[in-house]
């Protein structure tokens, strides 16, 4: 195939991809991720389901790849905010900017939702979902080694894992208030007051909010 013909190929072949990416996802989180089908998918990106097939092995495959997306920017937000700090971390500053800028978006949240219940119903399909967490996790672990010798965190965490998997709890129990109450300020005043009591002493919590 000439380089030029290939080029055009992986183009199209990307914005394929994408456009299913999108289409599922508006789908997903209309209907419920257990209640769509690849038909319904294609449909809604206007694509056959051998241009799905060329892409995706399966809806599973397919919610990752959004899961992915999704993740890589959270990462890259808690990462982007905490990194201004330089190798000190001023703790409350830090989370006044990570929940400032955090994905707080409640149909992505909704579909997340639909398909942990779907992963906790198959042992596959849930190793692979723990494994996306874990990188999440991973990206708050990296920034909090990098300022330990000049931040000090509460000694009931135990140690890095532990203040990066209480994170993380602090975030899904925040985007679960969500999905019921629908109040994305309030949510963010929430997750500020149990991040900063999580990673300081709790003295700077501002309870007032």
């Amino acid at each position: 195939m000439p380089m030029e013909t290939a080029r055009r190929v992986t183009k199209r072949r990307v914005r394929t991809r994408a456009n299913l990416l999108d289409a599922a996802f508006a789908v997903f989180a209309a209907k419920g991720f257990g209640r769509v089908s690849i038909e319904e998918v294609c449909e809604a990106a206007g694509y056959s389901r051998g241009a799905f097939y060329s892409n995706f092995d399966s809806l599973d495959e397919l919610f990752f790849a959004l899961y992915q997306q999704r993740a890589d920017l959270i990462a890259d937000q808690v990462s982007g905010a905490l990194a201004l700090d330089g190798p000190d971390l001023d703790v409350p500053a830090a989370v006044d900017r990570v929940t400032e800028v955090l994905l707080l978006d409640r149909d992505w949240l909704l579909v997340k939702t639909d398909f942990l219940v779907h992963a906790a119903r198959a042992p596959a399909v849930a190793e692979t979902l723990l494994e996306h967490r874990a990188r999440l996790r991973e990206a708050i672990r990296e920034r909090l080694a990098r300022a330990r010798g000049h931040t000090e965190l509460p000694a009931v965490l135990a140690d890095l894992d532990g203040a990066a998997h209480a994170v993380v709890a602090a975030y899904d129990g925040v985007t679960t208030q969500l999905l019921l109450d629908r109040d994305v300020a309030r949510a963010r005043v929430w997750l500020k007051q149990l991040l900063t009591a999580l990673l300081t002493d709790g003295s700077t919590t501002d309870t007032t909010a």
